[in-house]
């Protein structure tokens, strides 16, 4: 079955940085693109990433632009998401999501505190 697993998140201090990771299986993963989205309390699922199939298009949200950069593996079938100067904003449950197959991760919390 189609299956994603996110890790990687944990507490960080402002101003950190830290790298999420989602494996994929079950699904041909180097013909679809790929999301992260995270959700924080009390607000709605945000769409943070985005990245094509083959990894040369990215995109990300005005909230962590230039600050966060999506990437990919496909002979891994990985997804990372490296977000570095985190914010206490930045706090959420951040998930990995393959739209195209409707597939979500489980979801990793992350947490910028002092």
């Amino acid at each position: 079955q189609v299956q994603l697993v996110e890790s990687g998140g944990g507490l960080v201090q402002p101003g950190g940085s830290l790298r999420l990771s989602c494996a994929a299986s079950g699904f041909t993963f180097s013909s679809y693109g790929m999301r992260w989205y995270r959700q924080a309390p009390g607000k709605e699922r945000e769409l943070v990433a985005g990245i094509n199939a083959g990894g040369g298009s990215t995109s990300y949200a005005d909230s962590v632009k230039g600050r966060f950069t999506i990437s990919r593996d496909n002979a891994k079938k990985m997804v990372y998401l490296q977000m570095n100067s985190l914010k206490f904003e930045d706090t959420a449950v951040y998930f990995c999501n393959a739209p195209t197959v409707n597939a979500w991760g489980q979801g990793t919390q992350v947490t910028v505190s002092s």
